[in-house]
């Protein structure tokens, strides 16, 4: 378990520096050049009075630094997420073996448990870890010391819970995140606000593109940020329906594959 906790947060590290390496190499390349040429051009066409419609490009949208860091963040959560998805996709997968041999009819008394325990710990470590096998080993080891099904019972609940209760707080960063990404919009909101007022003297005197700009910045790293968070909170919703559906079945399969054969002394 630690070393799948070390393993993860190395992976969680790169993603977030391998994050930060292809957006900002993104903007300074692509992006922040295009912004500048399109907001060049529309100043220009502006101070020699042509007549002209300003469009809304995706490049000046997405150009200044509090949406830049809101894709960096965006790319971390769904990278965190996709870990956490493959790795149910993988305990998911081990609910479709045949991890304990009891034939339909078998009755299994606590004497008999150590031998069907042993399947279970021939597994590889890797499958030893998932919440499956360890719920199966648990109930059995329970059912072999004290002989009761009510024990096995609560042991297999007890299992599921706990691991429910992991599975939760394992996505507290990508929440923090989530809640990150509108926060800093707002504060792409108030710096845009804060320079569109420090140059009102301009538009008083009749130049009002640096006031526009301000104004831009302002409601374009709003718009960036909650389009962001809706796009993370529906695929953590759907990370957690995959890990809640998980975690049921795997109780499921105990309560069919082994707690129904059981029969106490």
């Amino acid at each position: 378990m630690k070393s799948r906790m070390s393993s993860e947060f190395i992976f969680q590290l790169f993603a977030l520096l391998i994050a930060i390496i292809v957006v900002h190499a993104l903007y300074v390349g692509v992006i922040r050049p295009n912004a500048d040429a399109k907001i060049q051009q529309q100043a220009e066409l502006q101070a020699a009075g042509e007549a002209f419609v300003a469009q809304r490009s995706l490049t000046v949208v997405i150009r200044d630094y509090e949406q830049e860091t809101c894709f960096i963040l965006l790319i971390w959560a769904l990278s965190i997420m996709g870990y956490k998805g493959r790795r149910a996709l993988h305990e998911r997968a081990i609910l479709e073996r045949r991890l304990l041999d009891i034939a339909e009819g078998t009755s299994v008394l606590p004497q008999d448990a150590r031998e069907y325990s042993r399947s279970l710990e021939a597994l590889p470590a890797q499958d030893q870890d998932l919440l499956l096998p360890r719920t199966l080993l648990s109930a059995l080891q329970r059912f072999a010391t004290t002989g009761s099904i009510q024990a096995v019972s609560d042991t297999i609940k007890e299992q599921c819970d706990v691991e429910s209760d992991r599975l939760e707080s394992e996505l507290s960063m990508v929440r923090y995140i989530a809640w990150a990404i509108p926060s800093i919009g707002f504060i792409g909101t108030v710096r845009g606000i804060g320079d569109a007022l420090g140059q009102a003297y301009k538009a008083v005197e009749g130049d009002i593109s640096g006031v526009t700009v301000s104004l831009g910045v302002a409601f374009n790293s709003t718009f960036v940020a909650l389009v962001l968070s809706i796009i993370i909170m529906f695929c953590l919703h759907q990370l957690q329906l995959s890990q809640d559906r998980l975690v049921l079945d795997c109780q499921r399969y105990s309560d069919n594959r082994l707690l129904r054969h059981l029969v106490a002394k």
